[in-house]
């Protein structure tokens, strides 16, 4: 699964980019961490939406119960990913 980055993150990476343009898109994106397509797509919507970004999943719920359930979703997936982590460090300790 793909790294989900912040509104915040996105732009101010966009504003880095303008504040370094001497590096080129792909320099910028490297010192980033960003993946180049990922990173040119950013500053394009940033240039085309009045500078914003525009980010899934960031408050564009129907209500606050889809809201709700999203961040549970989200808080499950941590949970489970924590108790893969502790079960393959028990199975590796137990050895």
């Amino acid at each position: 699964m793909a790294k989900q980055h912040d509104q915040q993150f996105k732009e101010e990476a966009v504003k880095y980019y303008l504040d370094h343009k001497d590096l080129g898109l792909r320099g910028c994106a490297e010192n980033l961490g960003i993946g180049y397509s990922t990173f040119s797509k950013w500053v394009r919507d940033y240039s085309t939406n009045n500078g914003t970004i525009p980010t899934r999943g960031s408050g564009n719920y129907a209500s606050d119960v889809e809201k709700e359930n999203a961040r549970l979703r989200r808080e499950l997936r941590d949970a489970k990913d924590a108790l893969d982590v502790l079960k393959k460090a028990i199975s590796i300790l137990g050895k």
